[in-house]
């Protein structure tokens, strides 16, 4: 089964080996039929500390690395 991968932008690399990665997506409204974007963060490991807020990057499904990261940056 292939890993889900999402595509957003870097909003925190604060922390060491991990960046928050904002995922912004569209969704319609189910009875006004009106489409309305919403976003979620999801913490991503980053193992060399390389992505710097405001980078569009891809991130994917991996193995839990700790409490809340359960995603990965794999490109820029």
């Amino acid at each position: 089964m292939p890993k889900k991968k999402l595509e957003g932008i870097v909003v925190s690399d604060k922390m060491q080996k991990t960046v928050v990665v904002e995922v912004q997506s569209i969704k319609k409204h189910p009875k006004y039929l009106r489409y309305f974007k919403v976003h979620k963060r999801y913490k991503a490991h980053d193992e060399n500390n390389k992505y710097k807020t405001g980078d569009r990057v891809v991130i994917e499904e991996t193995r839990p690395q700790s409490k809340d990261k359960r995603w990965r940056v794999i490109e820029k």
